[in-house]
């Protein structure tokens, strides 16, 4: 069993597994409550940027469909005709110590697959750096009018308008702790601060794990669509790949997630987990090259230049209930200065 693995079953298993690490959970929100309060303060500077900033988020670590999430936002505001930023810190690529636009051609060994994902999807400025602060004062420079920041719900120097923390619905916060006793970044109350939660649902559910009382809350489901072709760009439908044995690749934080997906889709797969943004070097495949691969569309942008033809990405689909989702978007656009004539859906 990998560390990941390992990790995974500790902090979504009973919580006397994670016992020994109790204390250093402590420590770390000790640290995390002091560093919150000397923002509070203004000890620590918190940085405004000339336009409105919508922070999408998570307390947990990985696999909540943040990215997704964060996507679907940018395309509704881009569709109400706003130019829209999208920024992140550039996980899986060189740390940049200065923002970089990112564009369709970069590299996502310097940039990181979720920047290059979010770049192909267009039309945003993308940006990546260490600094969001500067990354988002790039944005804005190249045009946006509002940024939306993936991830960075813990980076306080970036002031922000709106908040929207991401839950998985199964799997909620875990076993309550915070790292490493557990998969919290943060408290179990932040969430009751947040402007919004969206939980995000990957099939039927009876019940939620989290229920915040503060904040609005949406719930998005995630869904797999069709495969695309990594050379060709031709699209099937997943059950038309039939009763065929299939390899399925995942570097994400829940790669079970995916592969759960495929088989309820009627697929018989042989899976191969990896660790969120894991490269993927044609040296060193973790799978056989030159079989049927079906692969998430994070790791697909990781092996374009190589890629064979019979290799496959899955879209994943987001649905927001509508009259959640207009709400959601209305009072972002309120907050943000931005409220124009109606609410498309798109």
């Amino acid at each position: 069993m990998s560390l990941e693995a390992g990790l995974q079953r500790l902090w979504y298993g009973p919580r006397w597994l994670s016992l020994p690490l109790w204390p250093l959970g402590w420590l770390y929100r000790a640290v995390v409550g002091v560093r919150r309060a000397l923002y509070r303060v203004h000890l620590l500077p918190v940085e405004r940027v000339e336009i409105p900033v919508v922070v999408v988020g998570n307390l947990t670590v990985g696999g909540t469909g943040k990215t997704p999430v964060a996507a679907w936002l940018a395309r509704q505001l881009t569709l109400r005709g706003h130019k829209v930023g999208v920024v992140l810190r550039g996980y899986g690529g060189r740390v940049l110590a200065r923002p970089r636009v990112v564009t369709p051609a970069s590299d996502p060994a310097e940039v990181g697959d979720e920047a290059l994902l979010h770049a192909l999807r267009g039309p945003c400025v993308v940006v990546v750096g260490a600094d969001r602060a500067a990354a988002a004062r790039l944005a804005a420079e190249e045009g946006a009018e509002i940024v939306v920041c993936d991830d960075g719900l813990q980076h306080l120097r970036l002031a922000r308008d709106y908040e929207i923390a991401v839950v998985d619905a199964a799997r909620g916060l875990g076993n309550g702790q915070l790292l490493p006793a557990g998969p919290l970044r943060e408290p179990p109350g932040r969430l009751e601060r947040v402007d919004a939660v969206v939980l995000t649902e990957r099939r039927d559910q009876r019940g939620r794990t989290v229920e915040p009382r503060q904040p609005l809350v949406a719930t998005a489901r995630l869904r797999l669509g069709d495969a695309v072709n990594l050379v060709s760009g031709a699209r099937r439908t997943l059950d038309s790949f039939g009763p065929t044995r299939l390899h399925a690749v995942a570097g994400i934080g829940n790669p079970g997630a995916f592969f759960d997906g495929l088989r309820e889709a009627g697929l018989e797969i042989v899976a191969h987990p990896l660790a969120d943004h894991a490269a993927l070097d044609v040296g060193a495949l973790p799978f056989p090259a030159d079989k049927t691969v079906l692969m998430t569309e994070k790791d697909a942008v990781k092996c374009r230049s190589f890629a064979s033809p019979e290799w496959w990405f899955v879209e994943l689909e987001v649905g927001f209930e509508r009259a959640a989702a207009r709400e959601l978007l209305a009072v972002i656009l309120e907050r943000a200065g931005l409220t124009r004539a109606g609410v498309h859906i798109g």
